[in-house]
């Protein structure tokens, strides 16, 4: 009986600990419009910001905010609270606003609906860039379908008004913003999901790029046709979107749009995909350099094959034979190439000084540090500088050929006055 009663305290402290972390409400930031024909006769539209709440929970709950417009979500086949899971509700952003069916009128095929509804937009982003939610939230009306646009005559709605709302579509993404390296596979996540079965949805990807937009898949739950691929068919039956590309290149740079379209409705998310390549650093000398007193030496500090274009090489000077403390310090007499491009789109860039050191530079590093914005850590590729006396075999060849002289001179002599002297004996 008491392992019983553990296990009931357990459950209703987790329980209890789950309730407190539950988001119970949102604030938000609602987006209307007020449209209207200027004197020039055409139509246009006021954006007006408006303080609003989204709050969970059931027709008769009090309200959170009454001072402000409440966007109430009834329980409903889909939770938008699953999709924010784990977070707390000051890590989210909360966008409304208003959603025009652009004049398709269809009753939305759910138990209980009627023939007319109004449409919002709500998208949650996280704070941290985790991911991004939007969601159509569905506000039943009384009035019959208007036979214009229905952005030409919104309802007005007041500042301390109560809307009782469902969720009817969500479409989620998990990577709303992706760094990725070349020839690389990469996965660019995309869920949706509709209140009712059956829905006719149509699941598109596209990509923005310099202007030009590109279909990259398309497939129609009604006609069953597919066009394109990266995205599994039976990942989509099971509401997973996903879009993977097989080997990223320079040209995979853009914006990729996953869309899902049920009628009347048309929701989508942005996925931002960069191209990140880090620097290979090398240097033009080995970890130790010998050089002579006085003697002109090139060094060079090469970033290869890094994009994109921006990087930044500095030389560093240290001499650790310096008492106390020693900080490196950059080198001003520093020259740059020019940015070279490969075929790969890649980058190169190099950075170097000329170095005619003394006696007293011996043992000093010199540091080249590549900063991109690839690298959490710029990389650093040293070497450590040795100088010596110059050799002055040029002095000592000189000597060597005069004593050699010398040496042959006299043996001539020798040899000549030996001659002499056995001439005149005889």
């Amino acid at each position: 009986m008491g392992l019983i009663l553990k296990i009931f305290i357990f459950l209703y402290l987790s329980a209890g600990v789950w309730c407190v972390h539950q988001i119970q409400w949102l604030p938000c930031q609602f987006t209307d419009e007020h449209v209207f024909i200027n004197n020039e006769g055409h139509t246009e539209t006021q954006l007006i910001h408006r303080e609003a709440m989204l709050q969970f929970g059931q027709k008769g709950d009090a309200l959170v905010n009454p001072n402000a417009i409440t966007f109430l979500i009834a329980r409903s086949k889909l939770d938008l609270l699953r999709y924010v899971e784990g977070v707390e509700a000051e890590q989210l952003k909360c966008d409304l606003y208003r959603y025009s069916t652009e004049g398709s009128y269809v009753r939305w095929p759910v138990l209980g609906a009627r023939e007319y509804n109004h449409w919002f937009s709500c998208t949650l982003r996280h704070r941290g860039g985790l991911f991004t939610v939007t969601s159509f939230l569905r506000h039943p009306s009384d009035e019959p379908p208007p036979g214009r646009q229905d952005y030409h005559n919104w309802s007005a709605i007041a500042d301390r008004e109560l809307l009782l709302t469902t969720v009817a579509v969500v479409i989620k993404t998990q990577t709303p913003a992706v760094k990725t390296r070349l020839k690389f596979q990469q996965k660019l996540h995309c869920q949706f999901d509709v209140d009712h079965k059956g829905a006719k949805v149509t699941v598109e990807w596209h990509r923005q790029r310099r202007g030009e937009r590109t279909k990259l898949f398309s497939f129609s739950r009604h006609t069953g046709e597919k066009q394109g691929s990266g995205v599994g068919l039976n990942a989509l039956a099971a509401k997973d979107a996903s879009y993977t590309l097989a080997s990223t290149m320079m040209s995979s740079e853009g914006t990729y749009i996953c869309s899902v379209s049920v009628t009347p409705l048309f929701a989508s998310v942005d996925i931002n995909l960069q191209i990140e390549e880090p620097p290979q650093v090398s240097l033009s000398v080995g970890p130790t350099l010998s050089l002579q007193e006085g003697e002109l030496q090139k060094v060079v500090c090469e970033a290869n094959s890094y994009y994109p274009r921006d990087v930044d090489i500095v030389w560093y000077e240290q001499d650790p034979a310096v008492s106390g403390t020693s900080y490196p310090k950059p080198l001003k007499n520093i020259m740059y190439s020019h940015h070279k491009e490969g075929q790969d789109k890649t980058f190169s860039l190099s950075g170097f000084f000329y170095l005619q050191p003394s006696l007293n530079d011996s043992g000093k590093q010199y540091t080249c540090s590549v900063s991109h914005q690839s690298l959490k850590m710029p990389i650093k590729k040293l070497f450590t500088l040795s100088v010596e006396e110059p050799r002055r075999w040029m002095l000592y060849l000189c000597v060597g050929f005069i004593v050699i002289l010398l040496l042959y001179v006299k043996r001539s002599y020798m040899h000549s006055a030996w001659r002499k002297l056995a001439v005149w004996m005889m």
